[in-house]
């Protein structure tokens, strides 16, 4: 497969490219500082140098064009509300509609467990415009078109992959680590089991064969 990673120097799209280009697929990983592009090819990818908070469908699709799947692992990293909107919601919103013109259809999403109007923050609270946006671009690629998976992983760890998870059911209480590593796995199955289009995969780290779970769309 050709697979374009959005996001592609965080540590998620890092292990993903590693994952992918080791499975045999081509990946192109979409950054915006030159000076990661190193670090991208270091785990088997090709840079793409190109800032999706800027960029718009003119730019978008060319690049986009000629993909079997378009992942999303991009993120403003918190701290500023106007950025982190147009990173989280605005840009990704754009290049659903970009993966849309340019023929691709394959989306993944890279989420979050609670993004979900149940557990929306206060306006106040620092962690609602991250929140809010992520809710957002997932609902827009519901609602889109695209042959989309929406993962959800709870708290991040920097735990090795095991590929074995726990489905998360809402509501969510309780503490849900969730390593990068696993995240990376969750992606590459995705795109290789054909029942996780139009689900919303919500997991942790847990005792449940990733594969075997994705195999049957979540249930």
């Amino acid at each position: 497969m050709k697979i374009v990673v959005i996001g592609g120097h965080g540590q998620v799209a890092l292990l993903l490219a590693r994952e992918l280009s080791g499975r045999g697929d081509q990946v192109t990983s979409v950054i915006r500082n030159p000076d990661h592009a190193e670090d991208v090819r270091a785990a088997g990818a090709t840079a793409l140098v190109l800032d999706i908070e800027q960029a718009h469908g003119p730019e978008l699709e060319p690049a986009l064009a000629g993909a079997d799947a378009v992942v999303f692992s991009a993120g403003a990293g918190g701290g500023d509300a106007d950025r982190t909107y147009a990173v989280d919601r605005d840009a990704a919103i754009r290049i659903m509609n970009a993966s849309l013109a340019a023929g691709v259809r394959r989306f993944v999403m890279v989420s979050f467990a609670t993004a979900d109007t149940r557990y929306l923050t206060s306006l106040d609270d620092p962690f609602y415009p991250y929140q809010s946006a992520k809710i957002a671009a997932d609902e827009h690629l519901r609602k889109s078109t695209l042959d989309w998976t929406v993962l959800g992983p709870g708290r991040l760890t920097s735990e090795p992959a095991t590929g074995k998870v726990t489905p998360l059911e809402h509501p969510i209480t309780g503490d849900t680590p969730t390593s990068r590593a696993n995240v990376a796995l969750a992606i590459a199955e995705a795109l290789a089991q054909p029942a996780t289009i139009g689900t919303t995969l919500d997991f942790c780290d847990g005792d449940v064969p990733m594969a075997e779970w994705f195999a049957r769309g979540g249930n």
